[in-house]
C-alpha cells in the first residue's frame, strides 16, 4: 500500500495545475473516496484538500521567483482572482506575492513521501468475520466529516430518536452485533471545502426487509469484515483505534478496503465517567 500511496502523490504532483477531484484521486488509488481521505488524514495529520492547497501555493511561489507574473501564476494554480490568490498566499507564507518578487524569498511545502517505519508499532487486536448480506436500519442525516472530537451533529441526531423508533429498531434487530451502531457512508466527493459531509446512521443490523416508514434502510452486501475492539476514554479511544487501523494495520495487512458502510458500537461505562468500550467494523477483501 505504501507504493500505491506514493504513486498517488506523484499523480497529484502531475495534476497541480489541472483539475483535481477526490473521485479521480480515489479511483487512481483504487479505494473509495471516503476511505482514501481517512487513510491520508491518519497517515499525514492533514486533510487531502489542505495538502493539495499548500503544494499548489508552494509551487506558485517558485513560479513567482522564476519571473512569472502574479496574474499568470494565480490562474495557473486555480485561483479566479488576484485578490483570492494574494489572500491565500499571504495566509500560506506570511508574504504577499508582490513581496516574493521584490525580496526574492518564498516559502516551500515539500511533497510527501510515504515510508514504512518501525517506530510507534503497537499490538492491535482484531478478528475476521464473514457476514451475509444485511440491512442497516435506523435514523440518519447528513453531518460534517470530523475525524477528532465530538461531532455535535451526531449528538443531535441521537437526541432526535423517538421512543417509538427505538422500539421498532429493537424489534428488527436480529443479526450480530446485537448493538445500536453508528454507521457512516455516502461521503462527499467534492472536497474543495475542507471536509465536506457524509451520511451518518444510528440504528441496528437486520435481515428483515419490511421496516417501519419512520426508519431508513441501507442494504449492505455480503462481505468479509475486520473487527477491532477499543476500550478507554470516549471518543478518544474510538478515534485513536480508527487512526491506528488506517495508519498502521491497513498498510501492513494483506487486505484492502471495499466500498461499504463502516460502523461501530459503543458501550458507555456505568462506573467511570466518559469511559467506553466497543468495536469498529470495516469491510475488506484479501489482496
Amino acid at each position: 500500500m505504501i507504493r500505491e500511496l506514493n504513486q498517488v502523490i506523484d499523480y497529484i504532483e502531475a495534476h497541480l495545475t489541472k483539475e483535481l477531484t477526490l473521485e479521480n484521486i480515489a479511483n487512481y488509488a483504487g479505494v473509495s473516496d471516503y476511505h482514501f481521505r481517512r487513510i491520508f488524514y491518519y497517515l499525514t495529520g492533514t486533510t487531502l484538500y489542505e495538502y493539495i492547497r499548500q503544494r499548489r501555493l508552494s509551487e506558485a511561489g517558485m513560479a513567482l521567483l522564476r519571473g512569472v507574473s502574479v496574474t499568470d501564476v494565480a490562474f495557473t494554480y486555480g485561483y479566479q482572482s488576484l485578490e483570492g490568490f494574494s489572500r491565500a498566499y499571504k495566509q500560506f507564507s506570511g508574504n504577499l506575492p508582490s513581496e516574493v518578487i521584490k525580496n526574492g524569498k518564498c516559502t516551500s511545502y515539500p511533497t510527501l513521501t510515504f515510508t514504512i517505519s518501525v517506530q510507534g508499532g503497537k499490538h492491535m487486536e482484531f478478528r475476521i468475520e464473514k457476514k451475509p448480506a444485511f440491512n442497516l436500519v435506523g435514523v440518519s442525516k447528513r453531518v460534517p466529516m470530523q475525524f477528532k472530537g465530538v461531532n455535535q451533529e451526531i449528538v443531535k441526531l441521537a437526541q432526535s430518536i423517538t421512543a417509538r423508533q427505538r422500539e421498532k429498531m429493537h424489534t428488527l434487530q436480529n443479526i450480530e452485533p446485537y448493538e445500536v451502531v453508528n454507521a457512516s457512508y455516502e461521503a462527499d466527493a467534492k472536497f474543495m471545502k475542507e471536509e465536506g459531509y457524509l451520511t451518518h446512521l444510528i440504528g441496528v443490523l437486520t435481515t428483515e426487509e419490511e421496516i417501519d416508514s419512520s426508519l431508513e434502510k441501507v442494504p449492505v452486501a455480503s462481505h468479509t469484515w475486520v473487527v477491532f475492539p477499543f476500550d478507554g476514554l470516549f471518543p478518544d479511544s474510538l478515534q485513536t483505534t480508527m487512526a491506528n487501523i488506517y495508519a498502521q494495520w491497513l498498510p501492513s495487512s494483506h487486505y484492502e478496503l471495499v466500498k461499504a458502510p463502516t460502523f461501530s458500537f459503543t458501550r458507555m461505562s456505568q462506573e467511570q465517567s466518559n469511559y467506553a468500550s466497543g468495536e469498529i467494523w470495516i469491510a475488506v477483501k484479501e489482496i
